[in-house]
């Protein structure tokens, strides 16, 4: 393969929620639809179909002002069990081509296809080959971004869509970056952009002009990232064992709660499926921290950092209930949410504390641990086949649906720093 040819694809699925609920249910083609909460709460839409969205209805908009702006919107709750089983399809269909696959989220991914021509052809026959395949396996949607480098593929990918396809040689990188809002570059988020208008910056090729070291001197070491993206210069390559930094779960009350017992029955749902997603996934995690939102919008966290990294549920409650006791029950929460960060993989070694660590507890904990671990695959492999909501906490019988599924919680996804458009 040419040196200067394509080789990088970035295959980002069209409305993925939306598109997997008009594909499991026809009837609900071609309306203005919406994924996420109810608009008589507060829920928060994930993803908006393109139907809706000529209305202006995007993601993270509150639904009721989605529902404001387009009479007939049509809300479904997001139900992350099916997304994820179509993510491990389109995950599937990429590996098929190539091992460098470097997931961003559910539905998209960079993927590197240096050395694959003599079997697939070129970058650019690949990336059709992918498209009909994932629309032949799944009956989803792609569009696809073929270019020199990450950020100008990933660029690629968005400026088609829906059911995109863009290819950039190295030679057309600055007739197409030029052009655009300075916002397009990955690393400029709303104040950055702000800053950079206020010196005169509105497009890259503004930034693109300005000296380097003048960039710098402005916004450090942001500043030589952002200016080299302007150049389209990007060194990053497809890393398919990219580390997942953390893995969350929040929920917006419909009503502020003040009740501790509802509270602590909400971070048990929550503690009981990162705990099935770590495992899944293959990892572990040693930090937990508990997120609390006010009636007023003031928003804390508190912190605990484990001896030993976990993947079990028993264990990641124990955690956010002693958390939960550290925030102040005087005024009622609008918002609870829990994250494990400090993943690591499963196999990798634990080191042994020296000192701090009493070992009689040490002892009891590894015995109650070891009977969890013992149980864990037989319960997962239940839910895997049968449902999230087939094995559940006796304390959590009675009181709805798991969380995932009411329309309210965020999807327990790994934050690998670039957002996707679902």
């Amino acid at each position: 393969m040419d040196a200067e040819a394509p080789r990088i694809l970035h295959v980002d699925m069209d409305a993925f929620y939306a598109s997997v609920e008009e594909r499991d249910d026809p009837s609900l083609a071609g309306k203005p639809l919406v994924v996420g909460g109810p608009a008589e709460g507060r829920g928060v839409v994930s993803s908006a179909s393109y139907a809706a969205r000529e209305f202006g209805v995007h993601n993270a908009m509150p639904t009721a002002q989605a529902a404001r702006l387009c009479p007939g919107l049509v809300v479904v709750a997001p139900d992350f069990e099916r997304y994820t089983a179509a993510s491990r399809e389109i995950m599937q269909v990429f590996r098929s081509y190539t091992p460098l696959v470097e997931p961003l989220s559910l539905d998209e991914a960079f993927l590197d296809v240096t050395g694959c021509e003599r079997l697939f052809g070129d970058a650019v026959e690949i990336g059709r080959a992918i498209k009909r395949d994932i629309l032949k396996r799944t009956g989803l949607v792609a569009s696809v971004g073929v270019a020199p480098s990450k950020f100008v593929a990933k660029l690629a990918s968005d400026l088609d869509k829906p059911d995109g396809f863009r290819v950039i040689q190295a030679d057309e990188v600055r007739e197409v970056l030029d052009p655009l809002p300075v916002r397009k570059i990955f690393g400029v988020g709303e104040r950055t952009a702000k800053r950079l208008e206020r010196l005169g910056v509105h497009t890259v090729r503004d930034l693109a002009d300005r000296d380097r070291d003048e960039v710098l001197r402005e916004f450090g070491a942001t500043g030589a990232w952002i200016h080299d993206l302007a150049h389209g210069i990007d060194p990053r390559r497809v890393n398919p064992r990219r580390e997942e930094r953390s893995i969350s779960m929040e929920r917006t009350f419909p009503e502020d709660v003040r009740d501790r017992e509802e509270l602590r029955r909400r971070l048990l749902e929550f503690a009981e499926e990162l705990a099935y997603r770590l495992r899944d996934a293959g990892l572990r995690g040693r930090t937990v921290t508990l997120k609390a939102r006010f009636w007023n919008f003031k928003t804390i966290t508190r912190t605990h950092t484990l001896d030993f990294p976990t993947s079990l549920g028993p264990r990641l409650y124990a955690t956010a209930r002693e958390l939960l006791g550290r925030v102040p029950a005087t005024e009622p929460l609008r918002l609870i949410g829990l994250q494990v960060s400090g993943l690591q993989d499963v196999h990798t070694p634990l080191q042994n504390e020296l000192f701090g660590v009493d070992a009689g507890a040490r002892q009891a904990g590894d015995a109650r641990d070891e009977r969890l671990r013992k149980a864990a695959p037989a319960l997962d492999e239940l839910r895997r086949k049968y449902g999230r909501d087939t094995v559940r906490p006796a304390s959590l019988l009675g009181h709805g649906a798991s969380v995932g599924r009411d329309g309210a919680a965020e999807a327990p996804r790994p934050e690998l720093g670039e957002a996707s458009g679902a």
